[in-house]
């Protein structure tokens, strides 16, 4: 009921007015090759509040993919402020960011990052493992993931048995099993297919629906157009950040079994493909902050 309660509390809320999740001040990253010092990123400020949907987008050599790499702790600045849900992380050595990275992050890459031994139960479980969780509410949990991206009857499976967009939808159970505060993607459909690509921003787009905060790498404008707002970089540089104000949704037709897009505005189907797996009716509830599982 209290989580129901914090969800309704958020969703009435604008965007802009609702706590940062993150807050970054004149962040800069510079790399050194010998003598010569390579800015790529030069001066950034930006805040992203809770619930948002946010497309990173920008040319290669634009700086935002070093960006997600300082967001979620892969990497440290090397000057400016970083602040993850009011800690300020920019300065933590690498202990510090590890244990920062498995209790507030989720991260799903472009290539699914997946050990080829273990079973998809087995690789939602990990981050649990690594925290000390006991056995079985890491499976609890570890199935509760699974059921929420569509996979729970693939549980037993290796990598190997399942398609491309299988993985990454172990990737992403893997990335909420901590019920994170923020969930990154760096280009999570970079290796998919056009209608599985559709399916992974289906399942983006309904955790952020239920309060996730969800930040996004993209090249494809097709894809940055169903994020809530558009931030692009160029030249270490944020050079345009704008609300979009009718994003391409995503939504589950679930007679049909079919993924619908539609604009924002209207009800006429853009394209749609075939779910590979029907997921639950019932989500876990989120605090408006996270998906807790």
């Amino acid at each position: 009921m209290q989580h129901d309660e914090q969800a309704n509390e958020l969703d009435g809320q604008q965007p802009r007015s609702r706590p940062a999740v993150i807050r970054v001040e004149q962040l800069t990253k510079n790399y050194y090759l010998g003598r010569n010092v390579v800015p790529a990123l030069r001066g950034v400020n930006l805040e992203i509040r809770q619930g948002e949907f946010v497309a990173l987008m920008g040319p290669s050599g634009s700086g935002k993919s070093t960006f997600m790499n300082l967001l979620g702790c892969l990497d440290r600045p090397t000057s400016g402020t970083y602040l993850l849900d009011g800690v300020a992380v920019s300065k933590m050595n690498a202990n510090a960011l590890a244990d920062i990275r498995n209790q507030k992050i989720g991260f799903v890459f472009q290539s699914f990052n997946l050990l080829s031994w273990m079973t998809a139960l087995d690789n939602v479980e990990l981050p649990l493992v690594y925290s000390g969780v006991p056995r079985a509410e890491r499976l609890r949990r570890a199935q509760l993931a699974l059921a929420l991206v569509g996979l729970k009857a693939r549980a037993s499976h290796r990598p190997t048995e399942l398609s491309g967009g299988q993985q990454q939808r172990v990737a992403i159970a893997r990335a909420l099993v901590t019920s994170p505060s923020l969930f990154l993607a760096d280009e999570p459909t970079g290796n998919l297919d056009s209608q599985t690509s559709t399916q992974i921003i289906a399942i983006l787009q309904e955790l952020n629906a239920r309060g996730l905060t969800v930040v996004l790498v993209t090249h494809e404008p097709d894809i940055a157009d169903c994020a809530k707002r558009q931030v692009k970089f160029r030249d270490g540089r944020i050079v345009d950040d704008t609300d979009v104000s009718a994003p391409v949704i995503v939504r589950e037709d679930r007679a049909a079994r079919t993924r619908l897009i539609a604009s924002a505005d209207g009800d006429q189907p853009v394209r749609h493909s075939p779910l590979e797996e029907e997921r639950p009716q019932e989500f876990p509830q989120s605090s408006g902050r996270q998906v807790a599982l």
